[in-house]
């Protein structure tokens, strides 16, 4: 598989065209990190801390004082709270977050808001709250669909509770709702990852993402691996439980679109298309990152540092990178190789003044001669089965 898949190069609508890089001054979208978690998973390695309620309602009035000081007027279709777990915060502190990004940015009306939720925060009322407030796409991390999966990652849903989640989500009316799936964990053998797809199937959800593990080298996770004699199936049967999950989805009617994602038509997230279209974002929060005018930076990333520098009304970027074409090239090449239509080629050499042909057309060759890697006019593309080695051939960009 490539190096484990390479990671399966590891985590749009109607009207978005995911067939290239995206336009110069295309419409910005906004991301806003909410830190807080009920417990921490042994997997996980983002900017995250345990919940706790006096720093959340700082946190809130940080972010929210971010937010008007930050924009002036841009154009916005995408609403993205990322975590952590956003919907720790109760559904009046979301709407408090959206009406600010209302008043200081230019919100279209048919705007994508999304939520990032897990199963065990979820309730008619509060789901009924959050839709209430503006949110009209949630993301359920469910992970699995087996409780003996769920536990061995830390993760306090079990499997019934994910599924009455995604139920009361529909009775709240939300008809744009994603289910995530991890695959190749601890135990996993390519038959329980089946039955999981399965019952994720069943369910019918709008949206889809099938991650594959990755194990960060201090992960707790590792530990609890080796005291328990835990292991992972061989990459062969990783590069089947990937493969066979994206043909159980296609027997269902998704379509993918991306390496790691599949929804029914017109259900793409048009917000994560950005980052893979050559799009501008702003990271709203602590250690969310940002990308406009070919500058790229983060915010400071601890939570309290945070708060504290937003009060006293210091920056708060740090590790602030302005990129070269060349840089910005290689990056709109190396991100759109995820999606399924590929990259336009064409288009990325006049945006950033390079024939892309000339210059990597050797270094791509064994990959279109192995077949993995295709060229259709001005588009270059990944096979399905090209997707497994998607780092390999995506190492010529940088």
């Amino acid at each position: 598989m490539g190096g484990r898949g390479a990671k399966l190069a590891a985590r749009a609508t109607d009207n978005t065209d995911t067939t290239g890089v995206g336009a110069a001054g295309s419409t910005l979208g906004l991301y806003l990190h909410v830190p807080f978690c009920s417990s921490i998973c042994n997997y996980c390695n983002f900017n995250r801390g345990l919940f706790e309620s006096g720093l959340k309602d700082r946190y809130v009035g940080a972010l929210e004082r971010e937010i008007l000081g930050t924009g002036r007027g841009e154009l916005v279709d995408t609403v993205y709270f990322g975590g952590g777990t956003p919907s720790l915060l109760e559904p009046a502190e979301i709407g408090r977050l959206i009406q600010a990004c209302r008043q200081t940015f230019g919100v279209t009306p048919d705007a994508e808001v999304t939520l990032e939720t897990n199963p065990e925060t979820s309730s008619v009322q509060r789901m009924e709250g959050f839709r209430a407030a503006g949110v009209n796409r949630v993301s359920f991390g469910v992970q699995s669909f087996r409780d003996s999966e769920l536990q061995r990652l830390g993760r306090l849903h079990s499997a019934d509770r994910a599924r009455a989640a995604f139920r009361e989500a529909r009775a709240a009316g939300f008809d744009n709702v994603s289910l995530d799936l991890m695959m190749w964990l601890p135990e996993q053998s390519t038959r329980n990852w089946s039955e999981s797809v399965d019952r994720l199937i069943e369910m019918g959800p709008d949206h889809v993402s099938l991650y594959l593990l990755e194990l960060y080298p201090n992960a707790p996770l590792k530990e609890e691996m080796a005291r328990a004699g835990w292991s992972q199936a061989p990459d062969e049967d990783a590069a089947e439980m990937y493969l066979g999950g994206l043909a159980s989805l296609d027997a269902a009617g998704y379509r993918q679109y991306e390496i790691s994602n599949a929804c029914r038509p017109g259900r793409e997230s048009r917000h994560n298309v950005k980052y893979w279209t050559d799009g501008e974002w702003l990271g709203l929060g602590c250690g969310a990152h940002s990308t406009r005018g070919g500058e790229r930076w983060k915010n400071v990333s601890a939570t309290g540092e945070y708060v504290g520098r937003v009060v006293a009304g210091q920056p708060l970027a740090v590790d602030v990178r302005s990129m070269t074409d060349h840089e910005r090239l290689e990056d709109a090449l190396f991100t759109g190789l995820r999606l399924t239509e590929g990259v336009n080629i064409d288009r990325a050499g006049r945006r950033y003044g390079i024939d892309v042909w000339a210059r990597y057309r050797d270094d791509l060759q064994p990959f279109l001669q192995a077949g993995v890697l295709r060229r259709e006019g001005a588009r270059l593309r990944l096979t399905r089965e090209g997707m497994l080695v998607a780092n390999e051939v995506m190492q010529v960009f940088v």
